[in-house]
């Protein structure tokens, strides 16, 4: 396979082509974006179709930033609809490669390693590619592009980069072809980890292209960039030393869980507080679920535009960890009391904490109700089963009722967007 020893594969607009092939429409062909109605003309759009892209509309716009004089589709988003569509893809993939040598980077886009099958299968990177690609749109109808390289970076930058401009959307690097065909290129947004900030950082000291990069100061970059320097620099050589095996034995060694939500309205403080007791008792659920506890836990609590007012952050430290609703509000709602400004109107709250795994055996406190705290552990044992059993919302809590509440919604939701049910 000529050295290419890396796949990496994406869904053509993913969720828009899902409602395409729903809809007996060709994906490549069809004008349609994927945004919740309900949601109003400010909502962004979760994927427009290639044809969309095609009349220079920007992925990702809000509804309102499509033209009006053009017609299209406007399909309320259904994720659980495109997590089948995505597992049915990734069946593909074991058609071809072991699940070890899959890494599935996001919904829509996996990385595979070629190295095991050079042998199997006798056919180049791109063949290969063109196989799996013409199995995924024979089966399931979506359009597929991909990028081949000597590693992963390289891999990815193809897709990202070369494969939007070759016949058959395959895309091929190795190092020196990176350096004669993208040293020059620009923006230096569409390489892979390269954001806005870190772009204008690089512009404010006269570096635009991935070759000055590599030939720039690297005391510089050091100074800029700290030890993300040393990936920047390694990058615009086009060198990435990370493999498919360091992915699969990745261990992260601090754990966390988080919950967010973007508000759709401007909420006031008693009103927010509201919210950031449901999403304790969210988060109390999921750690009890998951045999884990937290002993710090994290505030983000973001203003209206209109006020310019940086969002409210802080943590808490607890001297015993839980996973216990009565034990973590206390100190969650101080915390919310001590950092947000009343009278301010809100659009954003986060909530996350540090999670390490429940103890099989307590220590009992002389002056703590015991008694109470294996009560409440029961109830959360009880109270997820039914969950389980018979949806998120068969049993809720009376707060969730009140106007305002958010829970019940978010429960009928995937990562913040309609289930499709």
């Amino acid at each position: 396979m000529e050295g290419f020893r890396y796949l990496c594969i994406d869904l053509k607009s993913f969720y828009a082509s899902v409602e395409c092939v729903e809809r007996g429409l060709d994906p490549m062909a069809a004008k349609l974006a994927v945004a919740d109605p309900e949601r109003g003309q400010g909502t962004v759009c979760l994927a427009i179709s290639p044809a969309m892209k095609a009349m220079g509309i920007k992925n990702r716009c809000r509804v309102y930033q499509i033209p009006k004089h053009i017609q299209y589709i406007m399909a309320p988003p259904r994720m659980k609809l495109y997590i089948q569509y995505s597992a049915a893809i990734y069946g593909i993939y074991l058609k071809y490669f072991a699940k070890e040598d899959i890494h599935m980077y996001s919904i829509d886009e996996a990385f595979l390693d070629l190295e095991p099958y050079r042998g199997l299968y006798q056919l180049t990177a791109r063949e290969l590619a063109g196989r799996v690609m013409s199995d995924i749109r024979e089966n399931t109808g979506i359009p597929a592009a991909a990028g081949a390289g000597t590693n992963l970076y390289l891999a990815k930058v193809a897709l990202d980069i070369t494969a939007k401009h070759v016949e058959g959307n395959i895309g091929m690097l190795d190092e020196r072809l990176y350096r004669e065909t993208l040293w020059g290129h620009k923006p230096l947004t569409d390489f892979w980890r390269v954001g806005e900030g870190i772009q204008k950082r690089l512009a404010s000291v006269g570096i635009h292209t991935m070759e000055e990069v590599a030939h720039a100061d690297e005391s510089m970059l050091y100074r800029m960039f700290g030890i993300d320097a040393e990936l920047l620099i390694d990058h615009a050589w086009g060198r990435e030393s990370a493999t498919m095996a360091d992915i699969k034995a990745y261990q992260p060694k601090h754990n966390s869980l988080s919950s967010g939500q973007a508000l759709f309205r401007d909420y006031n403080f008693e009103e927010c507080k509201l919210l950031v007791k449901e999403m304790v008792d969210g988060l109390c659920l999921d750690m009890a679920a998951q045999g884990l506890e937290a002993q710090s836990l994290s505030l983000m609590v973001g203003y209206s535009h209109e006020t310019g007012l940086k969002p409210a952050a802080g943590s808490v430290s607890m001297p015993d960890a839980s996973n216990s609703y009565r034990a973590i509000l206390p100190y969650v709602l101080g915390l919310y009391g001590r950092i947000v400004q009343r009278g301010r109107p809100i659009r954003r709250v986060n909530l996350s904490c540090s999670v390490i795994p429940q103890e099989q055996y307590k220590q009992y406190c002389l002056f703590g109700d015991d008694a109470a705290a294996e009560r409440e552990q029961k109830l959360q044992k009880a109270v997820l089963g039914i969950k389980r059993k018979y949806g998120k919302n068969a049993i809720v809590r009376g707060m969730d009722l009140l106007e305002g509440g958010t829970a019940m919604e978010r429960n009928r939701q995937i990562g913040g967007h309609r289930s499709g049910e």
